[in-house]
């Protein structure tokens, strides 16, 4: 059964959008840079939600705790930002999602960890720009996802309180934080889902499987 919902939000990457394929790309590239062979994409994917980070612990086994890891963290996000809708697109089925959301007059947006130095050219250059009623990005709020900042952010722009707005993600920080913000929570579990606890254990209001799930669940179909 649906809950009732005035606006739905979305996590990007991992949930709206696939960017594994861009993101993994440029850990690749700085292999490329370094005499070393690709990896596949499947060695990549499973960490894609932690951006840089994780990334860079796939590409080239690197660390925080290592004294260059901050320029290696600057020319990784340098390169992904000359491919940033290389191949990267909107999940299958999620188009009908926003469709269906539109036709309802149902507003959505997206809230995203992603810095609004990539979010920004990357959903315009998706065409989702104009659709959205609401982009909050990473360097948006005091703190980030998995605190309740963001989305709280983006239903006082939306001017609805949070009970009114549902959450869905990919990551369980997206769970933590649409539960704290008040929000009802749906987990996605075609994204990429992290190497943490499973996606049973995260506690949603609702896992949707797949987009066309989700499409059943918000009552889109």
């Amino acid at each position: 059964m649906a809950t009732p919902h005035r606006a739905v939000l979305f996590d990007l990457d991992g949930t709206l959008i696939d960017s594994a394929p861009d993101l993994a790309g440029a850990g690749n590239d700085l292999r490329e840079r370094r005499g070393l062979p690709p990896l596949p994409l499947a060695a990549y994917r499973p960490l894609t939600g932690t951006g840089a980070r994780g990334m860079l612990r796939v590409a080239l086994g690197a660390s925080t705790e290592q004294d260059d890891f901050e320029p290696l963290k600057e020319e990784y996000l340098s390169t992904y930002a000359q491919r940033l809708t290389r191949l990267t697109e909107v999940f299958t089925g999620m188009d009908a999602v926003l469709v269906g959301l539109e036709s309802r007059s149902t507003a959505w947006g997206i809230v995203t960890n992603k810095h609004s130095r990539f979010a920004v050219p990357l959903i315009a250059g998706l065409g989702l720009a104009d659709r959205c009623a609401v982009l909050v990005c990473g360097d948006s709020a005091a703190r980030a996802k998995p605190h309740p900042d963001p989305l709280l952010m983006a239903a006082e722009r939306l001017g609805l309180p949070p009970t009114e707005c549902l959450y869905v993600g990919d990551d369980l920080r997206d769970v933590q934080a649409g539960s704290a913000a008040g929000m009802v929570t749906i987990a996605a579990g075609w994204g990429y889902l992290g190497d943490g606890p499973p996606i049973e254990a995260w506690e949603a209001d609702h896992i949707a499987s797949s987009p066309r799930e989700l499409l059943k669940w918000l009552d889109l179909d």
